[in-house]
């Protein structure tokens, strides 16, 4: 008789084995500037031009900005559009420096 033997599945990619997405980089550090500035959403939206609510929508991750809507927003917030890409680009480098160093230390855990 033959023996039934399980198949093994790949383990599902946890969010931390997940590459983050442009759009929460970009609304993780959009939402940091606004809170540096100690600023209300309604007054950040108003001054860029658009709804607290889509500006809320950008800052979660939710939508996707146009880059009139990301030069309005950043304006807003008084920084370049350099500037703030070179920030979100720097986030997006830690976050995956934290990433490989997790990933490395699983390893030497499995091989310890």
């Amino acid at each position: 008789m033959a023996e039934i033997i399980p198949l093994q599945r790949s383990p599902r990619p946890t969010p931390r084995d997940v590459e983050p997405l442009w759009r929460d980089a970009l609304g993780d550090r959009l939402r940091r500037l606004r809170h540096e500035r100690g600023e209300r959403l309604a007054d950040t939206a108003e001054r860029a031009g658009v709804s607290p609510q889509y500006l809320s929508e950008i800052e979660r991750g939710l939508k996707e900005p146009s880059s009139e809507m990301i030069a309005a927003v950043a304006g807003a917030l008084d920084v370049t559009l350099i500037e703030l890409t070179a920030a979100v680009v720097d986030d997006l480098r830690a976050q995956a420096s934290e990433r490989a160093a997790v990933g490395c230390r699983a390893d030497f855990a499995l091989a310890a």
